[in-house]
């Protein structure tokens, strides 16, 4: 409990100096906008002060000389009301703009430096809500919102002290009210501030699931779950209602309170100003100045108490911002890490251990060595460690305990961006973004030329889809290349660690998605981008397996057996061997009854096509 205090005490002090920070660097135009908003509430004085000499001095001594320069003085005052706004709104509502665009920019950018593990704990929608709502709300704090509340306040000021020269002991009463108000508004803001963070909190959640369940749509379809999405999707929104009415009824609430205030106001006017024109005291006129005053005194005091409700909005979303703001990233150390110059690509594990969870291991005492330029196969059964394997070799999680050297360096030592720009990945799931071909091959190079792309794009053999599409390299692929089948998305991503020619090289099921013949085509293109690096696969296809150098066996978190194909093939009592046994098996039926294989083609297929599926077949079963 006490560390949860602690938390919330230091939270609260991060956003009270993000607050500040925001406000210092928008304090050019702020200024600027507070000086038109003073000129402006001066000139609003012009109008009611000019009442009093219109009653007193134009109608009840019959001056009308007075009557057109009073008027004048009221017109030019109104047309200075009436640029000080104009330039108000258009000067400090672009400084707010701009200050949500960088706040924007600012946590996105800080957001993608964040570790894997993070994006693992936390939805995508409740990111999105952080980067795009939240940072909405500081509009109120660097906004006409912040110089709106000073201006009030100077105006509220200065009609005081005309109401306190007109008529000191009615103000007086005025001012017990107003304080009155003022501690209701105050208290109703320490209520509404959780409110307004729990309001957010649900619609992050709701917002995050509906992403989800419009990306994940045809698996909806397929099991005929849109009434149960429905159902779900209806209780979030309901509880946001439901948090949402709670704060309309609480600012509806300090609304009809101030309008309570202000009729109590105006009955004490009547009551005590009646009685100060019938006793000698106050002119009409100084009464109907003095209730124009007021007027000018309350209203930006009421309006006070909507901008207050809408910095209360604001501090909730910077507090949000804030708790990501202070996760640390995982670069944060790289000035003191040592600069990666081209790297050779040797590899070696040192007695790792990994878990997710506390005492759960996921990786124990794993060591082995990958010399540069070689390529390293992982085999086991699905949970078996392999891709937790390859996050460590990826820098994407930290071992426990243990070391992974990279040219005989710690790569906890090493800077991570550097290291990273000579990697190069093929996942199982591959990731395309709404762009073009082009586009996507060259995400790993931005400035790679036309004649780069294509070449990558032969060596994967993209270029015999691309050709038939009628915009070529210029197709745009879609939302995560949705538009593309399964084999050309990872073509395409085949292409894109191909133009990156990196050092390090992971193929996690790179040919998963393909049929035999699209993975014959680019066999000898893998083969080729494999030559000089060093590469970590991932596969269950044999032809790829066979092909490295040296094959890692992985069983319940342990490297079990290591060597090439033939030497593993040869321990009759290996897990490898057992593996292999199942597979020809596989293939043997595969090939001897076609027509009872479920992935077999409608015309008889090879016998290597037949082994390719059965493989295929026999991994996902294991």
């Amino acid at each position: 409990m006490g560390d949860a205090n602690k938390k919330k005490k230091v939270r609260l002090r991060d956003v009270r100096e993000e607050a500040w920070a925001l406000i210092r660097a928008q304090r050019r135009p702020l200024t600027f906008g507070l000086v038109l908003m003073i000129i402006g509430r001066l000139a609003s004085f012009v109008l009611p002060a000019s009442s009093k000499f219109v009653i007193d001095n134009v109608i009840g001594e019959g001056r009308a000389d007075l009557l057109v320069p009073i008027a004048l003085a009221a017109g030019g005052a109104t047309l200075v009301q009436a640029l000080t706004s104009f330039g108000l709104a258009a000067i400090v509502s672009t400084a707010a703009q701009r200050a949500i665009r960088d706040m924007r920019t600012r946590v996105q950018a800080h957001v993608m430096r964040l570790p894997v593990s993070f994006f693992d704990a936390t939805k995508s929608g409740t990111l999105i809500t952080r980067i795009m709502t939240d940072a909405e709300g500081i509009r109120n704090l660097v906004g006409t919102g912040l110089v709106h509340l000073v201006g009030g306040v100077t105006t509220a000021g200065l009609a005081l002290g005309v109401l306190l020269w007109l008529n000191w002991a009615m103000t007086i009463g005025a001012i017990l009210l107003l304080a009155l108000f003022a501690v209701v508004i105050g208290w109703s803001m320490t209520k509404l501030r959780p409110i307004f963070r729990e309001r957010w909190e649900i619609q992050s959640e709701v917002t995050g699931r509906l992403g989800e369940a419009l990306g994940g749509v045809r698996l909806l379809k397929t099991y005929v779950a849109e009434e149960r999405e429905r159902a779900v999707f209806h209780d979030g929104v309901d509880r946001l209602f439901r948090t949402i009415a709670t704060t309309i009824t609480g600012t509806s609430a300090v609304s009809a309170f101030s309008t309570v205030v202000v009729g109590t106001i105006s009955v004490l006017i009547m009551i005590v100003g009646g009685r100060a024109i019938l006793a000698g005291t106050m002119t009409l006129g100084d009464l109907i100045m003095y209730i124009f005053f007021v007027g000018l005194m309350v209203a930006p005091l009421v309006q006070m108490a909507s901008i207050g409700t809408q910095l209360s909005e604001a501090f909730a979303g910077l507090d949000r911002i804030r708790e990501i703001l202070n996760t640390t990233t995982e670069d944060a150390e790289d000035e003191a890490r040592a600069p990666v110059e081209k790297l050779k690509g040797a590899v070696a594990f040192e007695e790792v251990d990994f878990e997710y969870e506390d005492d759960t291991l996921v990786l124990q005492d794993v060591s082995f060595e990958v010399p540069a330029g070689t390529t390293t196969a992982l085999v086991g059964p699905s949970g078996a460690g392999k891709s937790t394997l390859i996050n460590l070799a990826l820098a994407f999680a930290r071992p426990k305990r243990g070391r992974v050297l990279v040219d005989g360096k710690d790569l906890a030592t090493l800077r991570l961006r550097d290291y990273r720009r000579q990697l190069g990945v093929v996942m199982q799931d591959n990731v395309l973004f709404d762009g073009t071909i082009g586009e996507n091959i060259a995400f790993a190079k931005p400035d790679a030329t036309e004649e780069e792309i294509r070449n990558a794009a032969a060596i994967a053999h993209c270029d015999e889809f691309i050709d038939r599409f009628e915009k070529h390299y210029d197709t745009v692929v879609g939302e995560r290349g949705v538009k593309l089948s399964g084999g050309q998305r990872q073509r395409v991503a085949i292409a894109r660690a191909i133009l990156a020619d990196p050092r390090i090289l992971i193929l996690d099921e790179a040919t998963s998605s393909l049929d035999s013949e699209s993975e014959a085509l680019i066999r000898d293109g893998l083969s080729s981008l494999r030559r000089g690096r060093t590469t970590f696969v991932i596969a269950h296809r044999l032809s790829t397996i066979q092909s490295a150098d040296q094959i890692l066996v992985i069983d319940g978190g342990r490297v079990v057996e290591r060597g090439n194909h033939g030497e593993l093939i040869a321990n009759e009592d290996g897990l490898y061997r057992r593996l292999y046994e199942k597979q020809r098996l596989l293939v043997e039926d595969a090939y001897l009854n076609p027509g009872e294989d479920p992935t077999a083609d409608q015309e008889r297929a090879t016998p290597e096509q037949d082994e390719e599926k059965a493989i295929a077949s026999m991994s996902r079963r294991l």
